[in-house]
């Protein structure tokens, strides 16, 4: 199966917009006065909403349907379920790989904190290099992440441009608070705003990394079979991320009720969004 260069591309940059992300996030980290935690917690159970709906109504659906095109409704449909457990798998031994402390999905509250206190207090020079090595860990952990995020929607636009946008917008949104996560403790032991928001940018830089790779590695084996595997795989990595990253730091944020709304908004929108396309 042959994709046309302009399609690649357009791929390619809907993952990296993604992925940069990360970057509003160290950046409303450093302007906004107060962290809005109730529009956050609303943003992020949207964002889930998004994945959740998407992965069970469009891309595992279309995974399945290609790999029956070779094998066969009963087979076919066998392997296209172990491929979407298998994502799911392989996104939680990401996840588990990851110590606690350097997870970026593990969220801080972001006020707690404060701004460049390190740089005002030189006697906190131990609990400062803490601080600055728990930004990098999460900076080179939020990387790891990115990688099958950035397939996700690299592969969901070359199947369908529509919904690998929706997909890119879910995933933008969920990179906000993880640039938060970088670029608070960067900037809390430096006192730079240059270098915190610098780590957090690159970092998301993975996911456009992780999306060429993937291609690069896949494509001479690229078929109805392999394409609908990798499919079904992705579905799965974005339930994983939905059900155990995106809806606990939504909760963590705020109210139950706002959660559940963001959720059935997300949904809602983009059930509509496939109807008028």
């Amino acid at each position: 199966m042959v994709f046309g260069i302009n399609e690649v591309l357009f791929a390619l940059s809907l993952s990296l917009l993604a992925g940069l992300a990360t970057g509003v996030g160290s950046f409303l980290a450093f302007f906004a006065k107060r962290t809005n935690t109730r529009f956050l917690s609303l943003a992020l159970g949207f964002s889930a909403g998004v994945m959740i709906y998407i992965s069970f109504v469009e891309i595992f659906p279309s995974g399945r349907e290609l790999i029956i095109t070779d094998f066969g409704s009963k087979l076919g449909l066998m392997i296209a379920v172990a491929a979407f457990f298998g994502g799911i798998a392989l996104a939680a031994l990401i996840d588990r790989l990851l110590p606690h402390c350097e997870n970026p999905h593990e969220f801080h509250q972001l006020d707690d904190m404060g701004h460049g206190g390190c740089r005002r207090h030189r006697h906190h020079h131990l609990e400062c290099q803490k601080l600055f090595r728990l930004g990098i860990l999460v900076a080179v952990a939020l990387a790891i992440h990115n990688f099958p995020e950035g397939l996700a929607t690299f592969f969901g636009a070359l199947n369908n441009i529509h919904f690998g946008i929706m997909i890119a917008v879910a995933v933008a949104i969920h990179n906000i608070p993880e640039g938060m996560a970088v670029s608070i403790p960067v900037y809390y032991a430096t006192g730079s705003k240059r270098q915190a928001f610098l780590y957090s940018f690159f970092s998301g830089l993975a996911e456009p990394v992780g999306a060429l790779v993937g291609y690069l590695v896949l494509s001479p084996f690229l078929n109805n079979t392999i394409l609908g595997i990798v499919f079904a795989a992705i579905a799965g990595v974005m339930i994983f991320i939905s059900l155990d990253e995106l809806l606990p730091a939504a909760e963590e944020y705020g109210e139950h009720h706002l959660v559940i709304y963001g959720l059935i908004a997300g949904m809602a929108v983009m059930a509509l969004s496939l109807l008028l396309c």
